[in-house]
């Protein structure tokens, strides 16, 4: 994870947000490099959802009417429960003390609460079974974390208070006067932006159930403990989409979307072995079904995606707290119903950070270490770059106009500078998929050198071919 958190920041992907102030925890900044990554991700998930008759795109405000957020019950229950160490002053979430507990620690604590002897042939797995099986509730997690778990910060025990109810919710004021008539708050999702346009959409569009409504936007989370570079953050962008459904079909197309949605990833370079199916035994109030696509991260597995059936809680809810009617009638079957809800909710910073641990390597090459990133090419930052063998007779022109022509369709990066293996390994480092040389041969016969990023192989080109080859190999490479 270090590794990649230096690349990041040397090579211009994601930088600490304000960092000549010393910084602001759980804010990042993407750097050229990676504001180029980030916008091909949301671009490929926008083309995936947009890209057929059923899927609509809106873009909804960040600033939204403050009963929303009653409606939807952010404001009664966006809420975590938080302990203080009364020695240090660290604050935590209960649930992040309780997950990041060892699984030798687990056992101690099962051993201590049930007096069974939880050592010799249990396997972790069946210790972290019998953990999450036994310790839940308010009761048995206060008196674990009161009794039994030592401050990370400090190393001490005993020293946590009762847990308190914390509300994540950014909260500002609307107008000149700062008082609670005008409290409005930055949205924690992009999903609420949806749900209330759900009409709008559906008489602009003249669509019929099922069908869905697509989002890209930022959300904010006033989290308490924010870690693990870009996993969790204060401020984040999601790609949510919300699929419409007459009750009694939601189950198909749950498992319809969990389909479409692993796939996605796996089309997108990800390898199976690097993502895993989490279903949610404990469900949110509102949700009948739950899973998350899970990602192998170097601190463990993490959720990036989130697939739920929401039943008809969200319209149902908006239409108690505003007033209006939030039924579809159906004309063939000539009835009104409140239309039942599955959801895709991925995040685009955490999709962008498994994309980044999953394509990074290190290999060894005549002796020297390469790293490289084997990005899929739709997600590259540079698709290509134009290298020059020598800064004279001519190469370099003839380099130069070589970018000009291809940067009118793609992103090429022109580098001249240091020896031609030192800037090969630069471009692998960023992901570039092909490299284009200019060389001596290229004054005789109008060919170059193309180097492709994962096997290395190099071939002769015609300059004149040069815009059709990439064309067609990230054609290609993208199943376009």
């Amino acid at each position: 994870m270090d590794k990649i958190v230096s690349l990041a920041k040397r090579r211009g992907f994601v930088f600490q947000s304000s960092e000549i102030y010393g910084g602001l925890n759980g804010c990042w900044d993407y750097g050229p490099l990676g504001v180029e990554l980030l916008n091909n991700l949301k671009q490929a998930w926008w083309r995936s959802m947009t890209l057929r008759d059923d899927i609509e795109g809106i873009d909804a405000s960040i600033l939204m009417h403050p009963r929303v957020w009653e409606a939807s019950g952010h404001v009664a229950n966006f809420t975590d429960p938080m302990v203080d160490c009364k020695q240090c002053k660290a604050r935590y979430r209960t649930d992040v003390l309780i997950d990041d507990l060892s699984v030798k620690k687990k056992k101690e604590i099962l051993r201590g609460l049930y007096k069974e002897d939880f050592e010799g042939q249990q396997s972790d797995e069946k210790i972290l079974m019998e953990f999450s099986k036994r310790i839940v509730g308010d009761e048995i997690i206060a008196k674990v974390i009161r009794e039994l778990i030592v401050c990370p910060n400090c190393g001490n025990k005993g020293t946590f208070t009762e847990a308190r109810q914390f509300n994540l919710m950014f909260k500002t004021f609307v107008g000149p006067v700062e008082d609670t008539n005008n409290v409005v708050y930055l949205r924690p999702e992009t999903a609420q932006g949806i749900f209330v346009n759900f009409l709008n959409v559906l008489n602009a569009s003249r669509q019929k159930l099922p069908f869905g409504i697509a989002q890209i936007g930022k959300a904010f989370r006033n989290e308490i403990n924010t870690k693990n570079f870009l996993f969790r953050t204060r401020e984040f962008e999601q790609m949510e989409m919300q699929y419409f459904v007459k009750p009694g079909s939601e189950d198909t197309w749950f498992e319809y979307w969990r389909e479409e949605r692993l796939q996605w990833f796996l089309n997108l370079g990800m390898k199976r072995d690097m993502l895993q199916w989490h279903k949610h035994e404990k469900l949110a109030h509102y949700a009948k079904n739950a899973y998350d696509i899970e990602f192998r991260f170097p601190f463990g597995w993490g959720e990036v995606e989130g697939i739920h059936s929401r039943t008809d809680y969200d319209l149902s809810r908006h239409e108690e707290y505003s007033g209006k009617s939030m039924k579809y009638f159906d004309e063939q079957s000539k009835e009104k119903f409140t239309p039942y809800v599955i959801e895709t909710s991925i995040g685009a910073s955490r999709s962008f950070m498994a994309f980044l641990c999953a394509s990074y390597d290190e290999e060894m090459v005549e002796g020297e270490m390469r790293t490289v990133l084997h990005l899929h090419p739709t997600l590259a930052p540079m698709k290509a770059a134009v290298l020059p063998l020598v800064n004279r007779e001519g190469m370099d022109d003839i380099a130069r106009q070589l970018t000009k022509d291809l940067q009118k369709s793609f992103r090429v990066f022109y580098d001249d500078s240091g020896a031609i293996g030192r800037r090969y390994r630069r471009q692998d480092e960023i992901g570039t998929p092909y490299s284009f040389t200019v060389d001596s041969q290229t004054l005789q016969d109008r060919t170059v050198t193309v180097r492709e990023r994962d096997s290395m192989k190099q071939e002769r080109l015609s300059i004149d071919a040069v815009k059709n080859y990439l064309s067609e190999h990230l054609r290609h490479e993208t199943g376009g």
